[in-house]
């Protein structure tokens, strides 16, 4: 009598982790907020490698060459600039259309400036706890540079302050004690606050997740919902006991959520725990 194989929630594991066969898998592009790249997604880019092709333009380094070159040919550095920086490396160094976008705060504003520009290189976007939704906006890191207290912008930031990686301490330490690095925040700040995009929400013709923690104290979560109702194809999701980062504070769901969404022809709204642990990584895209 032979055995009879029963699916079992193992294989599904056992996939996500098994090496796949070779093939170019879809480009998801992550788009900080004034956090810099490797502060806003530390948590986050190993998992989604394993999916995607994710890749990190450093349009934001605030002690980067192009952004002083700029400040010093006393230029502004704002959401349009941003936006035609993304465009150029996207267009020029990588070629592999349609996009993902997986954005944090102000990087909200230039995912949602993008994908209403050039509609044709997006598939799908992620707005987490995005900036320039219509509300006036708390910059934490701004007050904590000014008392060069990193820890009041733990405190700000995370609704846990508990989550936050200490070696992210030493490095926003030894930050606020740079011109250079100072001068490039400030910049970016004056240059970007002001610019909202709620009005643009409207024109976004691609799927769009917008997640907005619970205990968000920067960007108001209740303006958050209320602008994800102009979207077309628009979800939103409220995170509980989270605040203002939530791909590091609620890293584990935050992580599958997004493979679900992005991945997922038809995703939940609210999807379950067996949902998200057993979602299928694309396939790979043809040659």
């Amino acid at each position: 009598m032979g055995f009879l194989t029963m699916p079992s929630p193992l294989n599904g594991l056992i996939e996500r982790f098994r090496p796949k066969q070779y093939g170019r898998r879809q480009p998801l592009v992550l788009l900080n907020g004034l956090a810099e790249q490797a502060e806003s997604w530390y948590r986050n880019r190993r998992f989604w490698s394993r999916y995607f092709e994710v890749l990190t333009p450093n349009i934001l380094v605030y002690e980067g060459e192009a952004l002083h070159q700029r400040i010093n040919a006393r230029q502004k550095i704002t959401v349009d600039y941003l936006v035609e920086q993304l465009h150029t490396y996207l267009t020029q160094f990588v070629q592999m259309p349609p996009y993902h976008l997986v954005s944090s705060s102000l990087g909200g504003k230039i995912a949602v400036e993008f994908a209403v520009r050039y509609p044709g290189l997006v598939n799908r976007v992620v707005l987490l706890c995005p900036s320039g939704m219509g509300d006036k906006e708390q910059l934490p890191i701004m007050e904590g540079m000014t008392g060069r207290d990193p820890h009041a912008l733990v405190r700000s930031v995370f609704h846990r302050p508990r989550f936050v990686d200490q070696d992210m301490l030493r490095y926003y330490r030894s930050r606020f004690n740079s011109r250079s690095w100072k001068k490039g925040l400030i910049k970016t700040v004056q240059g970007t606050l002001e610019y909202t995009v709620r009005e643009k929400l409207k024109e976004m013709v691609c799927p769009t997740l917008l997640v907005s923690g619970a205990q968000d104290k920067v960007c108001d979560p209740k303006t958050a919902e209320e602008a994800a109702r102009d979207l077309p194809k628009g979800v939103f999701l409220s995170i509980p006991q989270c605040g203002h980062a939530p791909q590091i504070e609620k890293a584990w769901k935050i992580n599958r959520l997004i493979v679900h969404f992005l991945s997922t022809p038809r995703p939940a709204e609210l999807p379950n725990w067996a949902q998200l642990l057993l979602a299928k990584p694309p396939r790979p895209r043809a040659s």
